[in-house]
């Protein structure tokens, strides 16, 4: 059932907040670096970015995407991180209402678009999102009761499990580390939010897409280290929006009913 615009528009207001937040996390956590202090200040010119500069998405706007002490061009990361993660948290709350589902849904999509960024950029997914991510997941199962918790740890374990078994077996036969840890601790996360079949539905979608674009850039000699969290991430976003009735499909083709 969908939420009110009004509280949707709120809602997206807030996730612009988040959003900003996010691109401090996804340029600092990579660097062990602390996503609290020091402020924001410029790459170029190192002054502090008033907070009158740094208001999501209109001060880039009003700024020209430029520093406003030295002129030096502001990625367009971050008006474009601010806007995404608005347009998550607003449609979350217009889509399922306001409520627990809609937070889940929010919180789950920030994380994985903050690992789809680290992971293209430095091939890194910081344990602030998947150990963490892994902890919000847990603690959002628990007003869903005893079964809602069993999900979500099942799910957990089962994307924990299955990485892990994925990696060492491709770490014994190819005699070299065929899945990093970050994918493990990131498919434990998305696991205590989608359950086990949400995983393995998870980790099918992104095996799928990494093989279509990664395939034909090996096949004209581009090979190149693949960021495997990006598509998990994909796959993951992917299965929560309708993950439910891909699977009602794939049960109703082996039935053949």
């Amino acid at each position: 059932m969908g939420g009110d615009p009004m509280l949707a528009v709120m809602a997206g207001l807030f996730g612009l907040l988040f959003g900003s937040f996010l691109n401090v996390c996804i340029l600092r956590l990579p660097n062990d670096q602390s996503v609290v202090s020091p402020p924001s200040r410029c790459p170029g010119c190192g002054n502090r970015i008033a907070w009158y500069d740094n208001v999501p998405v209109l001060s880039w706007i009003l700024l020209r995407g430029r520093c406003r002490q030295c002129g030096q061009r502001i990625s367009f990361q971050y008006p474009l991180i601010e806007l995404v993660t608005g347009l998550v948290w607003g449609g979350m709350v217009f889509s399922q209402g306001p409520g627990l589902v809609a937070i889940r849904g929010a919180i789950l999509f920030t994380i994985l678009l903050g690992i789809a960024m680290t992971d293209a950029r430095q091939y890194i997914i910081p344990d602030e999102f998947s150990i963490g991510g892994l902890a919000a997941g847990l603690l959002l199962s628990l007003p869903g009761g005893f079964e809602s918790i069993g999900q979500a740890l099942l799910g957990a374990a089962v994307g924990f499990s299955v990485l892990w078994a994925v990696g060492e077996a491709g770490r014994r036969l190819f005699k070299e580390e065929a899945m990093g840890g970050g994918d493990i601790k990131m498919m434990a996360m998305v696991g205590a939010f989608v359950g086990w079949q949400g995983v393995l539905l998870t980790i099918f979608l992104g095996a799928l897409l990494g093989t279509l674009v990664f395939v034909p850039l090996a096949a004209i000699g581009r090979k190149k280290l693949v960021p495997f969290g990006v598509f998990l991430a994909l796959g993951a976003a992917a299965t929560y929006l309708v993950g439910p009735a891909i699977l009602d499909w794939y049960r109703q083709y082996l039935t053949g009913a």
